[in-house]
């Protein structure tokens, strides 16, 4: 099994390491795992694309490389680039922190594996919930370091990866416990915490120029029945499927029906 593994917190991040042995864990002794991540951190850049500019390339080793570029920058590069032969899976995390709830649209991790889907590969979204219960550990990547290889072997064996259109891919997040206190893996929608929304803190620097910073909102907050925040922080690996379509099939169908007929 050849593997791709990317991220968005950068080449240098910890959860990054965590992917690597999960990946070379799935791929076996005679797979391929090969890393080509951002040079620099890329949080929050959502499914981001840089085609104004282009991006340098550092190879690091043999099959690590490094992109000034985004999470599906990196995809792209990997995928008509860099890698010799097909690729199997396309990996994208562990990344520091939760993207789940409102989360997902923002994140580039999830970006990274929305490009590989759209590029007819299957792609796993990997993320660390952080909280009480793990960010003081050595390791607080800890449940997934335990349960990653786990997770991403069943679904190879018993998710659905096809499409007539836009595949599926998966978003995937590990609650914040220990390896041990891990309840299971639960197929879960994505949910949605309410008011907890993004805001803006502005700022002047010492010469007078305004600068506004980007505030997460709070993470801690419970979503509903059946999504990932909730089985997350109830200790449960939450899996949810994902396809690059945002159209609202209910609301279309209502739409359709209010406005003039076409039969395209």
């Amino acid at each position: 099994m050849r593997i791709l593994i990317t991220n968005d917190d950068g080449i240098s991040a910890p959860g990054l390491e965590i992917l690597e042995a999960i990946a070379h864990d799935v791929a076996g002794q005679r797979g391929e795992v090969w890393v080509v991540a951002p040079a620099f951190e890329q949080s929050g850049v959502g499914h981001c694309i840089n085609y104004v500019k282009p991006s340098m390339l550092q190879r690091l080793d043999e099959r690590r490389f490094a992109l000034e570029g985004s999470p599906a920058d990196c995809v792209l590069a990997g995928l008509g680039h860099l890698v010799r032969g097909p690729v199997d899976l396309v990996l994208s995390g562990v990344n520091r922190g939760n993207n789940a709830g409102e989360n997902t649209v923002y994140s580039g991790t999830i970006g990274g594996a929305m490009e590989g889907a759209l590029q007819g590969v299957p792609a796993i979204a990997l993320s660390q919930f952080y909280g009480p219960g793990n960010i003081e550990l050595p390791n607080p990547f800890e449940a997934a370091s335990g349960h990653g290889a786990e997770v991403v072997r069943r679904l190879l064996e018993v998710a659905p990866w096809g499409g007539e259109t836009y595949k599926l891919f998966y978003n995937v997040n590990f609650p914040p416990v220990t390896s041990a206190k891990v309840k299971g893996i639960a197929a879960v929608a994505q949910g949605y915490r309410g008011d907890a929304r993004m805001g803006v803190a502005p700022n002047k620097s010492p010469a007078g120029r305004e600068y506004l910073w980007i505030q997460a909102s709070a993470q801690g907050q419970m979503t509903q029945p059946g999504t990932d925040v909730k089985a997350n922080l109830e200790g449960w690996v939450s899996v949810t499927p994902m396809r690059c379509d945002l159209t609202d099939r209910d609301v279309l169908a209502e739409l359709s029906g209010a406005l003039d007929p076409y039969e395209g």
